[in-house]
C-alpha cells in the first residue's frame, strides 16, 4: 500500500529501505513516527516502558479508546490503520544507557522523544558515540511563539535539534500542549526524511 504518491521510485524505495529509531512514544515519538510512516518510512524500532493515560489524549497520538493500554503496542496499532505492511520492532521497556545501542543499532537515524532532559542528554550521548544521527528536541512547551521554534546543526552534522532550547515540560513551568508539540516533533520528521533523501535539512 503506498499512501504517498507524491515520491518519485527512487525516493520511495529510500525511505522504504530506511531504518528509523524512536526512543519514546508519547508527543514527540508517537507524533513523528505519524509523519513518517505518512512520508513513505516504513521501518521503525520504537521504545516506550509508559501506558496511555487520559491526560496524554492532549498531544499524542493516541485515543480515549487506547487508555491503560501499552503505548509501543496502541501506536503500532494506530500506525498500521495508516500503513498496515509496516515492519515494526517495538520494545515495552525504558531505553538506559545499557540498551540503548543494542535496540538502536540497526538505524539509520535515532529520534530522541523523551521529556526528562537527563534522559535526552543519555541517549544523544550514547548514540553519537556508536556514530548514529540523532534528531532531537528541546524547548516545545506552552503555546503561541510557533516562530521560535527552530532547528541546529551540532556535532558535525550528526545531531539536530529543534524546540526554542528553553521552555522545557519536565518542571512544569512550561505546560505541554499539542500544537507546539506537534511542531516540534514534525520538524523531527521533517528533518529525518531530509537527511535519508541526501539533502540539509
Amino acid at each position: 500500500m503506498e499512501v504517498n504518491p507524491y515520491l518519485s521510485a527512487a525516493e520511495r524505495g529510500i525511505l522504504g529501505r530506511a531504518v528509523v529509531g524512536i526512543a519514546g512514544a508519547g508527543g514527540l515519538g508517537s507524533n513523528c513516527a505519524m509523519h513518517l510512516v505518512r512520508s513513505g518510512v516504513r521501518r521503525l524500532v520504537i521504545a516506550d516502558f509508559d501506558r496511555v493515560t487520559e491526560s496524554n489524549l492532549n498531544r499524542q497520538f493516541f485515543f480515549a479508546d487506547q487508555i491503560g493500554c501499552r503505548k509501543v503496542e496502541a501506536l503500532g496499532r494506530n500506525l498500521r490503520r495508516i500503513v498496515p505492511e509496516l515492519e515494526l520492532e517495538l520494545h515495552d521497556s525504558a531505553v538506559t544507557a545499557e540498551n540503548a545501542a543494542g535496540r538502536f543499532g540497526r538505524c539509520d537515524i535515532v529520534v530522541e522523544a523523551f521529556d526528562s532532559s537527563a534522559a535526552k542528554q543519555m541517549l544523544i550521548r550514547t548514540m553519537l558515540a556508536c556514530g548514529k544521527t540523532v534528531v532531537a528536541a528541546s524547548g516545545l512547551g506552552g503555546w503561541g511563539k510557533s516562530n521560535g521554534l527552530r532547528l541546529r546543526r551540532m556535532a558535525g552534522g550528526r545531531l539536530y535539534l529543534a524546540g526554542d532550547f528553553e521552555s522545557g515540560v519536565e518542571t512544569g513551568a512550561a505546560r505541554p500542549f499539542s500544537p507546539r508539540v506537534g511542531i516540534a516533533a514534525a520538524m523531527e520528521a521533517n528533518t529525518v526524511i531530509a537527511l535519508l533523501l541526501g539533502e540539509e535539512p
